[in-house]
């Protein structure tokens, strides 16, 4: 086993720097980061999952796309 050194037992240092939160712009917490709580991790999690969350393709790569395809 590991003995305590005085060392081991001092403050620990936050892994990441709280960032606001990218639903409501509250500090993040280090349980449910980059997000404040679990509330604003859900309902980011549910606007993926309805598929609010999209990359928009312009029209010119997608006929690019099928003419290379032929």
């Amino acid at each position: 086993m590991a003995e305590d050194t005085p060392d081991s037992k001092g403050k620990v240092e936050p892994l990441r720097k709280t960032r606001p939160c990218p639903e409501c712009g509250r500090p993040s917490t280090r349980e449910s980061y980059p997000f404040c709580s679990e509330r604003c991790r859900s309902l980011d999690l549910s606007r993926w999952l309805k598929g609010s969350y999209a990359i928009p393709v312009a029209e010119d790569e997608s006929q690019a796309d099928d003419e290379n395809r032929n």
